[in-house]
């Protein structure tokens, strides 16, 4: 872009130097004009982080509440007519859907929802025991009364607050993102005090790993049954009591693989015959996960 210039008179200093007044010095460069995305309007950066996070949260839900299909395949344009929103924060919250592993990118075949694994799922719950035994044991330790207090407030909100928008649900629909965040800020209330941020952000990354199999068994699972698990765990750990506050929370692991399990076979999922087989030795997950 050229940049213009005022002409001005200019005067002579007694030196004889030439002095040059303000208006001779090149004006700036007008600012681009925003650029439009599609659905969303004129977009300016702030705008487009807004339309991405909101494609970002649909996507999620979608295929967390398995709308979209294990391995569908996610053909960009046709998703942004979906959701309504431009290509470029379609494509920003394909990644950021990658990088938590609910969707694969592949050069052949584009965004894939991820597939549902029995290998993973043990790996997970194996890991996730490990650490939060760690975490909890090491809370209990350390944690003062404003733990206590932290663990019976999030205790308390997550019972309050219902798993789902219309009652219970047995197809997985009408699912409660506010239960969610209270069910994490519950289990992250647990190991709060283990003086390890780094542990905290590992738990943390576990347990958005393993939302979509959590989502698959609330299919399955008793509501009521769940939330007393939850009670006798927070119960455990005020009380101080390590041993059965980890021993209780293996077990809330384990019912998870349980009902996952259940409700893959319910929903007709294919699985490698050695995953199924070592599924099923998991159920509970007794040996392959301790």
């Amino acid at each position: 872009m050229k940049s213009t210039k005022t002409k001005v008179a200019s005067t002579t200093a007694p030196s004889g130097r030439r002095q040059t007044s303000r208006a001779d010095i090149p004006a700036a460069p007008s600012a681009p004009a925003p650029r439009v995305e599609k659905g969303g309007g004129a977009t300016t950066g702030s705008g487009k982080t807004t339309l991405a996070l909101s494609a970002y949260s649909r996507l999620r839900e979608d295929i967390l509440n398995v709308t979209l299909q294990p391995n569908a395949k996610l053909r960009i344009r046709e998703l942004c007519e979906r959701y309504e929103v431009g290509l470029s924060p379609m494509r920003e919250a394909l990644s950021r859907l990658a990088s938590e592993g609910l969707v694969v990118q592949t050069a052949q075949r584009g965004f894939t929802v991820a597939s549902f694994s029995v290998q993973e799922l043990i790996e997970l719950v194996r890991t996730k025991k490990w650490l939060n035994e760690i975490g909890v044991r090491e809370s209990i330790i350390h944690g003062d009364a404003a733990w206590e207090e932290g663990v019976l407030l999030a205790f308390h909100r997550l019972a309050k607050t219902p798993r789902f928008l219309d009652g219970e649900s047995d197809d997985g629909s009408g699912r409660n993102a506010d239960w969610n965040t209270a069910h994490l800020a519950f289990h992250t209330s647990l190991i709060d005090a283990c003086r390890s941020e780094w542990l905290k952000s590992f738990c943390r990354t576990l347990f958005t790993a393993s939302e979509r199999y959590r989502a698959v068994a609330r299919m399955k699972s008793e509501p009521t049954k769940r939330l007393d698990e939850h009670r006798q765990i927070m119960e455990a750990a005020v009380s101080r009591d390590g041993d059965l506050a980890v021993r209780l929370l293996n077990t809330h692991f384990d019912n998870t693989v349980t009902l996952v399990l259940a409700s893959l076979e319910r929903l007709g999922e294919s699985a490698e015959p050695e995953a199924k087989r070592r599924g099923r030795k998991a159920r509970g997950v007794g040996a392959s996960a301790q």
